[in-house]
């Protein structure tokens, strides 16, 4: 419930932004909720349902916040019920397209927006495979690509590990996300993620 959302993550995000330099994120889709996280401290709204709703664009808008539009298909209760796509990657830019122009229309910076496929959401084991090897294509969106393969479910179905034991496949994707075109990943080990991709990064770059 909106009530309980605001009762866990208000009190973080007011002692986070107190000591903290970095921008803080609200994950939610409840307009209530994102308000009061602005109120609070926090800069930037997470979106799982890719702003759907005019309440949030407005909300996002006035408070000049940045916005992480994810794609998802169907709702959080029915988007792993057998999901299906004819052209994965097409129907995903499809999907950002139209809510990038929605949240341009309803007065967010153009700056202010990130894109994620949404890993997990609405997605099968080859679904997930598929956008990480194939994000390249969302580069035809021109906004900054966000993953977020951190101890997914994903992970633990072709390694056979439990969520704590994920941090192996963690690296493995997102050093793979950002070779293939990502531009920030959102993970649980940030220090272990964070060397992994220093390492990819100085190969990536060798002048040899």
């Amino acid at each position: 419930s909106v009530k309980e959302e605001l009762r866990r993550v208000i009190p973080v995000i007011k002692a986070l932004s107190r000591v903290v330099k970095v921008p803080v994120s609200i994950d939610t889709y409840k307009p209530e909720v994102a308000e009061a996280a602005l109120d609070n401290g926090a800069s930037i709204i997470n979106d799982i349902c890719g702003f759907r709703s005019l309440k949030m664009i407005d909300i996002a808008a006035r408070y000049r916040a940045g916005v992480v539009i994810m794609h998802m298909q169907g709702t959080p209760r029915t988007m792993q019920r057998a999901p299906r796509y004819t052209s994965l990657m097409s129907q995903i830019i499809d999907f950002l397209d139209a809510s990038i122009d929605r949240c341009l229309h309803g007065g967010i910076r153009k700056e202010s927006i990130i894109v994620d496929p949404g890993i997990c959401f609405g997605k099968t084991l080859e679904h997930n495979l598929g956008i990480i090897k194939h994000l390249r294509e969302m580069k035809v969106l021109g906004r900054p690509i966000l993953v977020g393969p951190s101890r997914k479910s994903f992970i633990g179905t072709i390694s056979g590990t439990k969520p704590h034991e994920r941090v192996p496949g963690t690296l493995a994707a997102s050093v793979m996300a950002s070779e293939n075109g990502c531009h920030m990943v959102r993970v649980h080990d940030v220090q272990a993620v964070s060397r992994a991709l220093a390492i990819s990064d100085a190969i990536r770059k060798a002048r040899i």
